[in-house]
């Protein structure tokens, strides 16, 4: 036993002097600060390197870093003793040397020669007690540490993954120089990132109460635009006819009310007040025929439980015309004639609205059945930045024809709240008469109340602004697709914007062709074709054309690859084809002809030889300055989702004057996904493009918005006037004010209320 123990500490001492060994040759080259920062790096690199798309090229090699000023060593191994103790640490792990734990940093004047806690039980101390001899042996040796808790290796492995992080992070800008970077920046254009998506919280109850989802209507069949169209031009020539005539039966109404309140007489046999009376019903009679077939609708609508304004128009028009037959039998309210004025203008109105509403729907359908293939827009959750984003796509207009023939956003908001006005019609009408014994002027009453609560503005505020903007509309190109996609643009500020949308075809046009080398003119076109043609983009058809004009064939190209610096990489044949614009050429280190002065031009380069130059000319549409402008004012942010390498932030501010910097510019592998003619998209259709160009899609985003929300304000404002109307009619009735509730008076305060809804109407389609 005492060999065996000599052997131990013959063996510890051993060890010590390897660890002492390797703390020595560390603390004498510490670490400068000088080494630190050129690990680590002083600063963020901005640059934006140019990274092709889906490219197995693109994946980073694995590099291994030195550490500075120091030489990978490692200490010597020795074969374990098997006598040597299992608990011992041996030399198989020179990673786990001994370090200093914070606590000896803390306290360097400790004795290490201190007596140590020892777990030996009390009859090993006894059988083995070092003599004088080992323990002056022992004076000098380092004990090692105790072994690490869960917590602090944890902690250790956490660091330890930090400073790999950080090795990978400032690796490129250890590796390139100043120059370079700023080289970079300047040829690379800078993109906008998208933020990270916030998690979703989970909603209050109260909110989850006021947002519960409604009950989804059956949609109407999907007919096609062209036999819609044909059935709402059905009688919509003798709409407008029967609504001149309502008209001129209103302005006879009028002078009647006129007449005696500007104390005027008249003459015999007029001056009789049943008379009076009668002719004041035979006027309403002869607006109710012209009128039943939309009043008979809103009749008919009530039983199917979508009472509206419609609805109490017909119910005003029953008991106005009810009342005035009793008044001219039995009663003399003062003189009072029935409340035909007000009725009569309320049917010219509702008439009026209906003809705008067929107008415009029938004008939509015409439009949307113009074009065989024509562009479809919608509203996309979360496209971009996780905002709803519009975006215009080619595809078949399914469910267009469903879409156009569901009530509007007045109708939907008159459904909930008309049943409310006429419940609360009926009973003040039985309170102000029958509950106070006058039973004999519950028709008055009814007639009262039902005309108040029948707003003047109810027709027009969906029908007058649709019927005006799908006019405006239809002579870009375009057709709203009803109110189930314009109710979802209040979510949408984004609008994905093409290379189609900035140049349509026949707006950039080709100023010149020169060919460098050995290479032919077919040869160059058809790689530059090539490659414009396999990665989408807006130059495709222009470069098809002079192919096809040169004579040329599209050649097979592989591993395309698309760079942000603005080009195009392929191989053909064996060749590698590389086109894109003169900062690519210079980023790829392409020599360029001295002094070009060439602003917009696709260059092609073939096995890093410059080979040919296509100079372009760009000109940008007259209508692309306004239609920017509107989609700015109405907070609608363009993304430019272009793959035209040309069209850049930079260029569109420097050639056009263009506010780019209101912009979203996204990342290259970005702008090809938002712009992939197979993505998915919303089903619900907002509009129908049938003209290329950005003005047809910039008027139905901007018209859409503007009609939703004057839509929803005036059908707010006919039902604030309707509660009033109510209100007062109530209060006057139950006092019996004849003279305050006149028929003139009701009409000026209807007549009132129609004023801020007319201007609404007339503000839609002026952007």
């Amino acid at each position: 036993m005492r060999q065996r123990d000599n052997d131990n500490e013959k063996q510890n001492k051993d060890d010590l002097e390897d660890v002492k060994s390797l703390i020595q040759d560390v603390s004498d080259e510490p670490y400068s600060l000088e080494d630190i920062l050129a690990e680590y790096g002083t600063r963020r690199s901005t640059v934006r390197t140019a990274v092709p798309v889906h490219s197995p090229l693109s994946q980073p090699e694995g590099k291994v870093l030195a550490f500075p000023n120091q030489t990978a060593s490692k200490p010597p191994q020795k074969e374990p003793d098997a006598n040597h103790a299992p608990d011992a640490p041996t030399q198989d792990q020179p990673e786990e040397a001994p370090q200093p734990s914070e606590a000896e940093e803390a306290t360097p004047s400790q004795d290490p020669s201190a007596p140590q806690p020892d777990d030996a039980s009390p009859e090993e101390e006894s059988e083995e007690k070092p003599d004088a001899e080992s323990e002056e042996e022992n004076a000098g040796v380092v004990e090692f540490p105790p072994e690490e808790s869960l917590l602090s290796s944890l902690l250790k492995r956490l660091g330890k993954k930090a400073d790999r992080y950080a090795d990978q992070m400032f690796q490129e800008s250890e590796d390139m120089d100043e120059e370079e970077i700023r080289r970079l920046e300047e040829l690379i254009p800078g993109t906008d990132q998208e933020e990270e998506p916030v998690p979703p919280q989970t909603p209050s109850l109260l909110y989850r109460l006021l947002h519960r989802p409604r009950r989804e209507e059956p949609m109407p069949p999907d007919t096609a635009p062209q036999q819609l169209a044909r059935s709402y031009s059905k009688g919509l020539s003798g709409l407008r006819l029967r609504s001149l005539g309502i008209f001129l039966l209103a302005v006879a109404a009028i002078v009647q009310l006129v007449v005696p309140a500007l104390h005027y007489v008249w003459l015999p046999p007029l001056d009789n007040y049943q008379l009076q009376v009668w002719i004041a019903c035979g006027l309403l009679g002869i607006g109710l025929l012209l009128s039943a077939d939309v009043l008979f609708v809103g009749l008919v609508r009530a039983f199917h439980g979508k009472i509206g304004m419609d609805t109490l128009s017909a119910l005003s028009v029953i008991f106005t015309l009810a009342d005035g037959v009793f008044l001219s039998v039995a009663q003399n309210r003062e003189g009072q004639l029935p409340y035909t004025a007000a009725v009569l203008v309320g049917l010219f109105f509702l008439t009026h609205g209906t003809y705008h509403k067929k107008c415009g729907l029938r004008l939509a359908c015409r439009t949307a059945a113009a074009a065989a293939e024509p562009y479809v827009l919608t509203l996309d959750e979360g496209k971009w930045n996780g905002r709803d984003t519009y975006c215009k796509w080619s595809g078949v207009p399914n469910g267009f024809g469903s879409q156009i023939q569901t009530d509007d956003g007045a109708q939907r908001i008159y459904r909930r709240y008309c049943p409310i006005l006429l419940i609360a019609c009926l009973l003040f009408s039985l309170l102000s008469s029958v509950a106070a014994g006058r039973s004999e002027q519950l028709l008055w009453c009814l007639s009262a109340t039902f005309t108040a609560a029948s707003a003047f503005g109810s027709a027009l505020v969906y029908g007058r602004p649709f019927h005006k903007l799908t006019r405006r509309l239809s002579q870009t190109g375009a057709a709203l697709a009803g109110w189930p996609g314009l109710a979802q643009t209040r979510k949408g500020d984004r609008v994905l914007i093409t290379d189609g949308d900035l140049f349509p075809p026949g707006y950039v046009e080709f100023n010149g062709i020169k060919v460098f080398g050995d290479y032919s003119v077919e040869r160059v076109l058809s790689y530059t074709a090539t490659l414009i043609r396999d990665s989408g983009s807006g130059l495709t058809k222009l470069f098809h054309d002079l192919l096809r004009a040169q004579g040329g064939l599209f050649r097979q190209a592989d591993h395309l690859c698309c760079y942000e610096g603005g080009g195009l990489s392929a191989n053909i044949r064996g060749y590698q084809v590389l086109v894109g614009s003169a900062a690519f050429m210079n980023l790829m280190e392409i020599a360029l002809p001295p002094g070009l002065n060439v602003k917009n031009a696709v260059f092609c380069a073939i096995d890093g030889e410059l080979a040919g130059i296509f100079a372009l000319n760009y000109t940008l549409p007259d209508g692309v300055f306004p239609s920017l402008d509107a989609l700015l004012r109405e907070k609608v942010g363009p993304v430019l989702a272009t793959r035209d390498f040309n069209i850049i932030p930079a260029m569109l501010h420097q050639r056009f004057k263009l506010a780019s910097d209101k912009m979203d510019f996204p990342p290259v592998e970005r702008r090809r996904e938002l712009s992939d003619p197979e993505q998915p998209h919303n089903p619900i259709l907002t509009g129908v493009l049938c003209r290329e160009g950005l003005v047809p899609y910039a008027d139905t985003v901007v018209g859409a918005r503007r009609l939703r929300r004057a839509t929803r304000l005036g059908a707010v404002l006919t039902c604030v006037g309707s509660t009033v109307g109510v209100l007062l009619a109530y209060y006057l009735t139950a006092v019996t004010a004849f003279g305050s509730l006149s028929p003139l008076n009701l009409l000026i305060f209807l007549a009132t209320w129609l004023l801020p809804v007319w201007f609404l109407t007339s503000w839609v389609p002026r952007y």
